[in-house]
Parts: structure tokens; sequence; C-alpha cells
């Protein structure tokens, strides 16, 4: 009787080693493969912005770096006695805001160098739900705790899902055009989001990164 189901894996094309240089982006999913690099001693850099859940977050994050965008005070907002940034995960929210744009500007300019050199850039998808933003209309990456009221919750359609990935991977090949490129779906529940809707989310992350 088989209690198990085995799943053929391929032999990968382009397989990581010790010579190689990895890139990690993504949601938490991302933070425990870059924790298990890490311990195993490869060269190896995750979230320079810090975790980022949705394919919209991370398009921006990595367009950021690739077109060396420069922060500036009116990127950031004052929050609970925190300064803080829509496009950044709190990990990086500072006392002060020219804390925090010093931060930003840090990581962009190493999330650049990481890609720009990186043999290996593995992005997890962790939602397809994002937050828009009530007066700009911009998604957010995090709502750093700012009233519900301000946010409107959207599910990225598969076809909006897809564009972003291609935005991602332009975005790359904008700077390295021969790094081997990863995706990954991560397999953590948002069950916050009810069973049926984290379903959903993950379909459509599942059929957008088919398409592309």
């Amino acid at each position: 009787m088989q209690f198990t189901t085995p799943i053929p894996i391929t032999i990968f094309d382009h397989p990581i080693g010790y010579e190689s240089s990895i890139v990690g982006l993504g949601s938490c999913f991302a933070t425990h493969i870059g924790e298990k690099l890490d311990c195993f001693k490869f060269r190896n850099l995750t979230n320079p912005f810090g975790i980022l859940f949705s394919p919209a977050a991370l398009e921006k994050a990595i367009s950021f770096a690739a077109a060396e965008k420069a922060f500036s005070e009116t990127d950031v907002f004052y929050h609970n006695e925190r300064w803080h940034s829509y496009d950044a995960h709190s990990d990086l929210s500072s006392a002060t805001s020219a804390e925090i744009v010093q931060k930003l500007n840090t990581a962009a300019k190493t999330l650049r160098a990481a890609i720009t050199n990186a043999s290996h850039i593995i992005i997890t998808l962790g939602t397809a739900w994002v937050y828009r933003h009530n007066e700009s209309g911009a998604i957010v990456a995090n709502c750093h705790k700012v009233p519900q009221a301000q946010f409107t919750k959207e599910l990225l359609s598969v076809e909006q899902t897809t564009e972003s990935l291609q935005n991602i991977i332009a975005s790359i090949r904008s700077i390295n055009r021969s790094t081997t490129i990863l995706f990954t779906v991560s397999p953590v529940r948002h069950v916050k989001d009810g069973f049926i809707q984290n379903q959903l989310s993950k379909a459509h992350l599942i059929t957008a990164l088919h398409n592309v």
C-alpha cells in the first residue's frame, strides 16, 4: 500500500553551488530559504527591503533598485511615533525621517549591486492579495498598522500578476542578462484572508507563473 506520493524531481540545468552568488526576495518563506543558505555558508543576500509578500511589492522594490531610485523624505510618513515607508517592511522603520531615508537608499543600492552580480535570484511569492492606499491610489507593500479605512483590499487578477512578473524579469534583465531567475510560491497559508481566499490567491500566482 502506498502512503506517500512520490514526486519526480528533474535535475536542474543551473545548479547552485558554493561558487554561486544568490539573492532571495519575497515572503517569509524567502527568509527561511536564506537562513538555510546562510547556515551552510552560501553567498547569499535576502530581502534588503524586508519581507515583501505580493508581486506588486516585489516589482516596485526591484524596479527601484534597477533604476537607482533615490529616496527622500517625501517617500516616508510618520505614524505611531515611527517613520515608515509604504514600499518597505517595518524592519526599516526608524525613529527619524533621515534614518529611514538612509536605510531605503542603502537597501536600493545593496539590492542593485547584488542583482548585478547574482548567479541566481530566488523570488518567493506569498499572496496576490494587496492593499491600495485610498489617497494616493498606490499599492503598498506594508500598511504599518495605519487604520484599515485608509486602504482598499484587492485581489490581483491573473493578468495583473502576470504583468508584474514580466516587469520584474525585465528590471532584472536590464542590469543582469545572465542570471538564473527562480520563482517559488510560498506554501505558507495566509489564513487571515480566509481558507478559500488563500487558495484563490495561490491559484492566481501559480497560473501567472505558468503564463510567464
